[in-house]
């Protein structure tokens, strides 16, 4: 099926592809705070260390990422969904009382979440009606708690699972229920 710019069936479809969820943040030129969540993040190269993210050419915070020479990546557990739907709205108030605190470049940091990055600019792409933001990892830092998914707008907890060397749950179960749903519909995506 063709494919147009305001297709509802590519929106779907790019929905249906399970993502993790980020908050990623940086400051301006007069040291304000700027951040937005993104479910488009990944890996791009090993060596370098490079990861990308993905930014609405439209978003608030735009001008400080297309100036930005660092940013950090926050790769959220079941317990930030508040968070992500607060950095994806438009006028939001996002930092007040959500814990961050600035880290050595004076950049908001979230501690306690999945995975953190610390990222230097590496390229800065032209993607259409975003801005592909490539970032060269400088600092890696990896929580205890699993990280939730994004899938169908809606965000879903991992379960956490010990497993046996056969890949059997406690128990000898193969495999672990479904993950809880947490509904939320962000209609962002």
């Amino acid at each position: 099926m063709p494919v147009e710019a305001s297709s509802s069936a590519f929106r779907e479809a790019m929905s249906s592809f399970p993502s993790g969820a980020t908050i990623v943040t940086t400051s301006d030129s007069d040291g304000r705070w700027w951040g937005f969540t993104a479910s488009s993040f990944c890996s791009v190269s090993m060596d370098p260390p490079l990861v990308l993210t993905c930014l609405a050419n439209s978003a608030q915070c735009f001008p400080a990422f297309a100036e930005a020479a660092r940013w950090n990546i926050h790769v959220l557990q079941h317990r930030h969904a508040d968070l992500a739907m607060r950095f994806a709205t438009r006028g939001a108030a996002k930092f007040d009382g959500a814990g961050f605190q600035p880290d050595a470049d004076g950049l908001p940091f979230l501690a306690d979440v999945s995975i953190s990055l610390r990222c230097a600019t590496y390229s800065k792409v032209d993607g259409g009606d975003h801005l592909v933001l490539i970032g060269r990892v400088e600092e890696v830092a990896l929580g205890e708690e699993m990280p939730f998914v994004y899938f169908r707008r809606k965000f879903h907890a991992l379960p956490a699972v010990e497993e046996d060397a056969a890949g059997r749950a406690a128990g000898g179960r193969v495999r672990a229920p479904l993950p809880p749903v947490i509904e939320l519909d962000l209609g962002w995506m």
